[in-house]
Protein backbone atom coordinates (compact mmCIF):
# COMPACT_ATOMS: atom_id res chain seq x y z
CA UNK A 1 0.00 0.00 0.00
CA UNK A 2 1.32 3.62 -0.04
CA UNK A 3 0.42 7.05 0.08
CA UNK A 4 0.74 9.97 -2.25
CA UNK A 5 1.75 14.04 -1.04
CA UNK A 6 3.42 16.94 -2.66
CA UNK A 7 5.79 18.02 -0.51
CA UNK A 8 5.94 14.83 1.83
CA UNK A 9 4.47 12.55 -1.07
CA UNK A 10 4.61 8.86 0.06
CA UNK A 11 2.77 6.32 -2.88
CA UNK A 12 3.60 2.23 -2.19
CA UNK A 13 2.91 0.25 -4.25
CA UNK A 14 2.64 2.58 -6.56
CA UNK A 15 1.44 2.35 -10.24
CA UNK A 16 4.08 4.44 -11.78
CA UNK A 17 3.64 6.97 -14.43
CA UNK A 18 -0.68 6.07 -15.16
CA UNK A 19 -1.37 5.92 -11.45
CA UNK A 20 0.16 9.13 -10.91
CA UNK A 21 -2.00 10.82 -13.08
CA UNK A 22 -4.61 8.93 -11.14
CA UNK A 23 -3.94 9.77 -8.23
CA UNK A 24 -3.57 13.33 -8.82
CA UNK A 25 -6.92 13.92 -10.22
CA UNK A 26 -8.10 11.89 -6.92
CA UNK A 27 -6.34 15.02 -5.00
CA UNK A 28 -8.57 17.10 -7.13
CA UNK A 29 -11.34 15.89 -5.96
CA UNK A 30 -13.65 16.83 -3.05
CA UNK A 31 -12.45 14.59 -0.40
CA UNK A 32 -14.21 15.22 3.44
CA UNK A 33 -11.63 16.80 5.84
CA UNK A 34 -12.45 15.42 8.67
CA UNK A 35 -13.96 19.25 10.69
CA UNK A 36 -11.03 21.22 11.06
CA UNK A 37 -8.61 18.31 10.00
CA UNK A 38 -6.25 20.37 6.75
CA UNK A 39 -7.19 19.12 3.13
CA UNK A 40 -4.76 15.55 2.39
CA UNK A 41 -1.45 16.43 0.93
CA UNK A 42 -1.21 12.58 0.19
CA UNK A 43 -3.39 10.05 -1.29
CA UNK A 44 -3.30 6.07 -0.76
CA UNK A 45 -2.39 3.54 -3.23
CA UNK A 46 -3.67 0.29 -2.33
CA UNK A 47 -3.28 -3.21 -3.96
CA UNK A 48 -5.67 -5.82 -3.64
CA UNK A 49 -5.01 -9.05 -3.70
CA UNK A 50 -3.44 -9.94 -0.18
CA UNK A 51 -4.21 -6.44 1.29
CA UNK A 52 -8.07 -6.01 1.05
CA UNK A 53 -8.85 -9.45 -0.12
CA UNK A 54 -8.23 -12.90 0.09
CA UNK A 55 -9.96 -14.73 -2.68
CA UNK A 56 -13.43 -13.83 -2.45
CA UNK A 57 -12.78 -12.58 1.44
CA UNK A 58 -12.32 -9.29 2.99
CA UNK A 59 -9.76 -9.07 5.08
CA UNK A 60 -10.67 -8.13 8.85
CA UNK A 61 -7.87 -5.80 8.88
CA UNK A 62 -9.21 -3.68 5.78
CA UNK A 63 -12.33 -3.34 7.09
CA UNK A 64 -10.73 -1.71 10.15
CA UNK A 65 -8.48 0.41 8.29
CA UNK A 66 -11.13 1.86 5.78
CA UNK A 67 -13.54 3.02 9.10
CA UNK A 68 -9.81 5.11 9.93
CA UNK A 69 -10.61 6.44 6.15
CA UNK A 70 -14.06 7.08 5.84
CA UNK A 71 -16.13 10.07 7.41
CA UNK A 72 -19.35 9.88 8.99
CA UNK A 73 -20.88 10.39 5.39
CA UNK A 74 -19.19 7.64 3.75
CA UNK A 75 -16.82 9.54 1.97
CA UNK A 76 -13.31 9.15 1.73
CA UNK A 77 -11.05 11.47 3.82
CA UNK A 78 -8.08 11.14 1.30
CA UNK A 79 -7.54 9.82 -1.83
CA UNK A 80 -7.48 6.42 -2.31
CA UNK A 81 -6.06 4.21 -5.79
CA UNK A 82 -6.86 0.43 -5.88
CA UNK A 83 -4.08 -0.80 -8.10
CA UNK A 84 -4.16 -4.45 -9.28
CA UNK A 85 -2.18 -7.13 -11.61
CA UNK A 86 -5.39 -8.44 -12.37
CA UNK A 87 -6.57 -7.93 -15.78
CA UNK A 88 -9.44 -10.50 -16.39
CA UNK A 89 -12.49 -8.25 -15.29
CA UNK A 90 -13.42 -5.16 -16.55
CA UNK A 91 -12.68 -1.50 -14.64
CA UNK A 92 -16.55 -1.03 -13.84
CA UNK A 93 -17.00 -4.35 -12.87
CA UNK A 94 -13.71 -4.53 -10.57
CA UNK A 95 -15.26 -1.07 -8.98
CA UNK A 96 -18.37 -2.50 -8.44
CA UNK A 97 -16.88 -5.59 -6.91
CA UNK A 98 -14.83 -3.78 -4.36
CA UNK A 99 -17.75 -1.29 -3.66
CA UNK A 100 -19.47 -4.42 -2.57
CA UNK A 101 -16.52 -5.99 -0.58
CA UNK A 102 -15.71 -2.62 0.96
CA UNK A 103 -18.82 -1.48 2.00
CA UNK A 104 -18.63 2.16 0.23
CA UNK A 105 -18.53 3.35 -3.39
CA UNK A 106 -15.11 3.14 -5.42
CA UNK A 107 -15.51 4.60 -8.72
CA UNK A 108 -13.85 2.92 -11.77
CA UNK A 109 -11.40 5.95 -12.33
CA UNK A 110 -10.07 4.76 -8.60
CA UNK A 111 -9.51 1.10 -10.22
CA UNK A 112 -5.81 0.73 -12.33
CA UNK A 113 -5.71 -3.06 -13.42
CA UNK A 114 -2.63 -4.51 -15.40
CA UNK A 115 -3.54 -3.56 -18.50
CA UNK A 116 -4.67 -0.08 -17.99
CA UNK A 117 -1.40 1.53 -19.38
CA UNK A 118 -1.84 0.16 -22.83
CA UNK A 119 -3.78 2.99 -24.34
CA UNK A 120 -0.29 4.49 -24.10
CA UNK A 121 0.44 2.35 -26.89
CA UNK A 122 -1.36 4.22 -29.68
CA UNK A 123 1.06 3.34 -32.34
CA UNK A 124 -0.20 -0.36 -32.11
CA UNK A 125 -3.82 0.50 -31.73
CA UNK A 126 -4.83 0.08 -35.79
CA UNK A 127 -2.82 -3.30 -35.90
CA UNK A 128 -4.27 -6.65 -36.30
CA UNK A 129 -3.79 -8.48 -32.75
CA UNK A 130 -4.39 -11.64 -31.81
CA UNK A 131 -5.39 -11.12 -28.12
CA UNK A 132 -5.16 -14.00 -25.03
CA UNK A 133 -7.03 -14.32 -21.73
CA UNK A 134 -10.34 -14.65 -20.18
CA UNK A 135 -13.14 -12.46 -19.37
CA UNK A 136 -14.23 -9.88 -21.22
CA UNK A 137 -11.24 -9.87 -23.46
CA UNK A 138 -12.69 -8.04 -25.96
CA UNK A 139 -14.64 -5.25 -24.52
CA UNK A 140 -11.29 -4.72 -22.36
CA UNK A 141 -9.16 -4.65 -25.74
CA UNK A 142 -11.32 -2.02 -27.40
CA UNK A 143 -11.35 0.17 -24.43
CA UNK A 144 -7.81 0.53 -24.44
CA UNK A 145 -8.14 1.81 -27.59
CA UNK A 146 -7.69 -1.68 -30.09
CA UNK A 147 -9.46 -1.93 -33.07
CA UNK A 148 -8.85 -5.09 -35.26
CA UNK A 149 -9.05 -7.96 -32.50
CA UNK A 150 -8.53 -11.73 -32.90
CA UNK A 151 -9.38 -14.37 -30.29
CA UNK A 152 -7.51 -17.45 -29.67
CA UNK A 153 -10.89 -18.89 -29.96
CA UNK A 154 -11.42 -17.35 -33.59
CA UNK A 155 -7.91 -18.38 -34.50
CA UNK A 156 -8.74 -22.00 -33.52
CA UNK A 157 -12.13 -22.07 -35.22
CA UNK A 158 -10.02 -20.66 -38.71
CA UNK A 159 -7.04 -23.43 -38.54
CA UNK A 160 -8.50 -25.97 -36.39
CA UNK A 161 -5.33 -28.74 -37.44
CA UNK A 162 -3.10 -26.32 -35.21
CA UNK A 163 -4.54 -27.33 -31.80
CA UNK A 164 -3.68 -31.29 -31.79
CA UNK A 165 -2.54 -31.85 -27.90
CA UNK A 166 -6.41 -32.40 -26.76
CA UNK A 167 -7.49 -35.79 -28.26
CA UNK A 168 -10.73 -34.88 -27.91
CA UNK A 169 -10.83 -31.61 -29.59
CA UNK A 170 -8.41 -32.57 -33.09
CA UNK A 171 -10.23 -32.83 -36.28
CA UNK A 172 -11.95 -35.83 -37.44
CA UNK A 173 -11.82 -34.92 -41.09
CA UNK A 174 -9.32 -33.57 -43.09
CA UNK A 175 -9.97 -30.15 -43.84
CA UNK A 176 -8.94 -27.75 -46.58
CA UNK A 177 -6.18 -25.15 -45.54
CA UNK A 178 -7.59 -21.61 -45.60
CA UNK A 179 -6.07 -18.71 -47.86
CA UNK A 180 -8.44 -16.13 -47.34
CA UNK A 181 -7.58 -15.22 -43.17
CA UNK A 182 -5.86 -11.90 -42.54
CA UNK A 183 -2.58 -11.38 -41.29
CA UNK A 184 -1.96 -11.38 -37.62
CA UNK A 185 0.06 -8.36 -37.15
CA UNK A 186 0.75 -8.31 -33.71
CA UNK A 187 0.21 -10.56 -29.96
CA UNK A 188 -1.63 -8.62 -27.11
CA UNK A 189 -1.67 -10.72 -23.51
CA UNK A 190 -3.55 -9.22 -21.33
CA UNK A 191 -4.12 -12.18 -18.93
CA UNK A 192 -3.72 -15.89 -18.10
CA UNK A 193 -5.84 -18.02 -20.33
CA UNK A 194 -8.11 -20.98 -19.64
CA UNK A 195 -6.25 -24.17 -21.92
CA UNK A 196 -2.76 -23.10 -21.24
CA UNK A 197 -1.84 -25.81 -24.13
CA UNK A 198 -3.83 -24.16 -27.17
CA UNK A 199 -3.09 -20.56 -26.29
CA UNK A 200 1.10 -21.28 -26.16
CA UNK A 201 0.50 -22.97 -29.50
CA UNK A 202 -1.27 -20.73 -31.27
CA UNK A 203 0.69 -17.99 -29.85
CA UNK A 204 3.98 -19.59 -31.18
CA UNK A 205 2.49 -20.21 -34.56
CA UNK A 206 1.45 -16.72 -35.17
CA UNK A 207 5.12 -15.58 -34.05
CA UNK A 208 7.21 -17.86 -36.08
CA UNK A 209 4.80 -17.53 -39.35
CA UNK A 210 5.17 -14.12 -39.28
CA UNK A 211 1.39 -13.56 -38.62
CA UNK A 212 0.53 -16.45 -41.39
CA UNK A 213 -0.28 -19.12 -39.19
CA UNK A 214 -1.94 -21.50 -41.66
CA UNK A 215 1.26 -21.38 -43.98
CA UNK A 216 4.84 -22.03 -42.80
CA UNK A 217 8.09 -20.12 -42.85
CA UNK A 218 11.31 -22.26 -43.59
CA UNK A 219 13.10 -19.86 -41.04
CA UNK A 220 11.45 -18.33 -38.30
CA UNK A 221 11.42 -13.80 -38.61
CA UNK A 222 13.44 -11.94 -36.30
CA UNK A 223 12.81 -9.91 -34.66
CA UNK A 224 9.18 -11.01 -34.46
CA UNK A 225 5.87 -9.28 -34.95
CA UNK A 226 5.25 -6.75 -31.56
CA UNK A 227 3.82 -8.48 -28.21
CA UNK A 228 2.62 -6.76 -25.00
CA UNK A 229 2.18 -8.43 -22.10
CA UNK A 230 0.11 -7.12 -19.02
CA UNK A 231 0.52 -8.44 -15.70
CA UNK A 232 4.30 -10.66 -14.88
CA UNK A 233 3.35 -11.54 -11.36
CA UNK A 234 4.24 -15.69 -11.01
CA UNK A 235 2.01 -16.24 -8.10
CA UNK A 236 -0.91 -14.61 -6.64
CA UNK A 237 -2.62 -15.58 -3.56
CA UNK A 238 -5.81 -16.92 -3.18
CA UNK A 239 -7.72 -19.10 -0.19
CA UNK A 240 -5.45 -21.80 -0.52
CA UNK A 241 -3.02 -22.20 1.67
CA UNK A 242 0.05 -21.95 -1.18
CA UNK A 243 -0.04 -19.11 -4.10
CA UNK A 244 -1.14 -19.89 -7.37
CA UNK A 245 -0.03 -19.40 -10.67
CA UNK A 246 -0.11 -16.25 -12.18
CA UNK A 247 -0.02 -14.71 -15.86
CA UNK A 248 3.89 -14.58 -15.41
CA UNK A 249 4.05 -18.03 -15.39
CA UNK A 250 1.96 -18.43 -18.21
CA UNK A 251 4.55 -15.67 -19.74
CA UNK A 252 7.58 -17.90 -18.42
CA UNK A 253 6.03 -20.77 -20.80
CA UNK A 254 5.88 -19.21 -23.81
CA UNK A 255 9.65 -17.53 -23.53
CA UNK A 256 10.85 -21.29 -23.08
CA UNK A 257 9.25 -22.69 -25.26
CA UNK A 258 9.98 -19.46 -27.91
CA UNK A 259 13.67 -20.13 -27.15
CA UNK A 260 13.94 -23.51 -27.35
CA UNK A 261 12.28 -23.71 -30.57
CA UNK A 262 14.18 -20.50 -31.72
CA UNK A 263 17.39 -20.31 -29.88
CA UNK A 264 16.28 -16.81 -29.48
CA UNK A 265 14.47 -14.48 -26.58
CA UNK A 266 10.93 -13.69 -26.99
CA UNK A 267 11.07 -9.81 -26.84
CA UNK A 268 8.53 -7.88 -25.39
CA UNK A 269 7.56 -4.84 -27.17
CA UNK A 270 5.82 -3.43 -24.05
CA UNK A 271 5.73 -4.97 -20.35
CA UNK A 272 2.57 -3.26 -17.96
CA UNK A 273 1.21 -4.22 -14.41
CA UNK A 274 3.45 -4.07 -11.58
CA UNK A 275 6.41 -3.40 -11.10
CA UNK A 276 6.67 -2.13 -14.75
CA UNK A 277 7.88 1.51 -15.57
CA UNK A 278 4.53 2.22 -17.09
CA UNK A 279 2.94 0.14 -14.15
CA UNK A 280 3.03 -0.41 -11.03
CA UNK A 281 -0.66 -7.24 -4.45
CA UNK A 282 1.54 -7.66 -1.78
CA UNK A 283 4.70 -9.02 -2.80
CA UNK A 284 8.26 -7.80 -2.49
CA UNK A 285 9.06 -8.19 -6.18
CA UNK A 286 5.94 -6.49 -7.40
CA UNK A 287 4.41 -4.39 -5.43
CA UNK A 288 7.59 -3.21 -2.88
CA UNK A 289 10.29 -3.18 -5.69
CA UNK A 290 8.11 -1.22 -7.88
CA UNK A 291 7.50 1.19 -5.34
CA UNK A 292 11.10 1.47 -4.35
CA UNK A 293 12.29 2.18 -8.71
CA UNK A 294 9.70 4.54 -8.60
CA UNK A 295 10.76 6.43 -5.44
CA UNK A 296 14.12 6.29 -7.21
CA UNK A 297 12.36 7.91 -10.38
CA UNK A 298 11.15 10.75 -8.91
CA UNK A 299 14.04 11.85 -7.44
CA UNK A 300 15.29 12.48 -10.96
CA UNK A 301 11.66 13.32 -12.82
CA UNK A 302 8.57 15.04 -11.36
CA UNK A 303 5.54 12.91 -11.91
CA UNK A 304 2.45 15.34 -11.40
CA UNK A 305 2.16 16.24 -7.56
CA UNK A 306 3.87 13.07 -6.59
CA UNK A 307 7.64 13.86 -4.80
CA UNK A 308 8.56 10.47 -3.10
CA UNK A 309 7.24 6.73 -2.86
CA UNK A 310 7.74 4.97 0.38
CA UNK A 311 6.24 1.18 0.64
CA UNK A 312 4.61 -0.01 3.18
CA UNK A 313 4.98 -3.83 2.89
CA UNK A 314 1.76 -5.58 4.78
CA UNK A 315 2.20 -9.02 5.45
CA UNK A 316 -1.46 -10.79 4.88
CA UNK A 317 -0.58 -12.02 1.31
CA UNK A 318 1.92 -14.01 -0.53
CA UNK A 319 4.99 -12.12 1.48
CA UNK A 320 5.27 -13.81 5.03
CA UNK A 321 7.83 -12.25 7.69
CA UNK A 322 9.52 -15.36 8.09
CA UNK A 323 10.21 -16.18 4.37
CA UNK A 324 14.07 -16.08 3.07
CA UNK A 325 14.97 -12.75 1.09
CA UNK A 326 14.50 -13.91 -2.70
CA UNK A 327 17.94 -13.59 -4.14
CA UNK A 328 19.67 -12.55 -7.42
CA UNK A 329 19.21 -15.93 -10.21
CA UNK A 330 22.41 -18.08 -9.72
CA UNK A 331 22.43 -21.79 -11.45
CA UNK A 332 23.31 -23.80 -8.46
CA UNK A 333 22.64 -21.03 -5.61
CA UNK A 334 20.57 -21.38 -2.18
CA UNK A 335 17.88 -19.77 -0.60
CA UNK A 336 14.57 -17.74 -2.32
CA UNK A 337 14.82 -17.34 -5.81
CA UNK A 338 14.22 -14.17 -7.56
CA UNK A 339 10.08 -14.31 -8.68
CA UNK A 340 10.14 -11.33 -11.28
CA UNK A 341 10.30 -11.05 -14.65
CA UNK A 342 13.55 -11.39 -16.60
CA UNK A 343 13.06 -8.28 -17.86
CA UNK A 344 13.39 -6.33 -14.94
CA UNK A 345 16.37 -7.12 -13.63
CA UNK A 346 17.49 -7.69 -10.30
CA UNK A 347 18.47 -5.26 -7.92
CA UNK A 348 18.27 -6.30 -4.23
CA UNK A 349 18.45 -3.26 -2.22
CA UNK A 350 14.68 -2.32 -4.21
CA UNK A 351 13.09 -5.42 -2.29
CA UNK A 352 13.73 -3.70 1.12
CA UNK A 353 10.44 -1.72 1.87
CA UNK A 354 10.65 1.55 4.01
CA UNK A 355 8.07 0.37 6.49
CA UNK A 356 6.58 -3.90 7.44
CA UNK A 357 3.54 -3.94 9.27
CA UNK A 358 1.22 -6.45 10.01
CA UNK A 359 -1.80 -5.65 7.92
CA UNK A 360 -3.61 -2.75 6.22
CA UNK A 361 -5.16 -1.51 9.17
CA UNK A 362 -1.65 -0.69 10.56
CA UNK A 363 -0.34 0.83 7.43
CA UNK A 364 -3.02 3.03 7.38
CA UNK A 365 -2.42 4.53 11.23
CA UNK A 366 1.27 4.46 9.95
CA UNK A 367 0.87 7.01 7.18
CA UNK A 368 -1.84 8.90 8.98
CA UNK A 369 0.28 9.28 11.89
CA UNK A 370 3.10 10.37 9.97
CA UNK A 371 1.23 12.92 8.15
CA UNK A 372 -0.25 14.19 11.51
CA UNK A 373 -3.88 13.55 10.86
CA UNK A 374 -6.02 12.10 13.66
CA UNK A 375 -5.53 8.47 13.86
Amino acid sequence: MAALGEAAARWAPALWRRAVRAASWLGGRRFASGGTQSPPTFGLLLDIDGVLVRGHQVIPAAQEAFRQLLDPQGQLRVPVVFVTNAGNISQCSKAEELSDQLGFQVEPDQVILSHSPMKLFSQHHNRRMLVSGQGPLVENARALGFKHLVTVDELRAAFPVLDMVDLQRRPKTTLLPRNDFPVIEGVLLLGEPVRWETSLQLITDVLLSDGNPGTGLATAPYPHLPVLASNTDLLWMAEAKMPRFGHGTFLLCLEAIYRKLTGRELCYTGLTGKPSLLTYRDNPTSDVYGANLFHQHLQTQQEGAARSCASILVCTGVYGPQAPSPTAPAPGSEGSPFHGHRDFGFRPELLQAAHVVSDLQEAVRLVLRKEGWTV
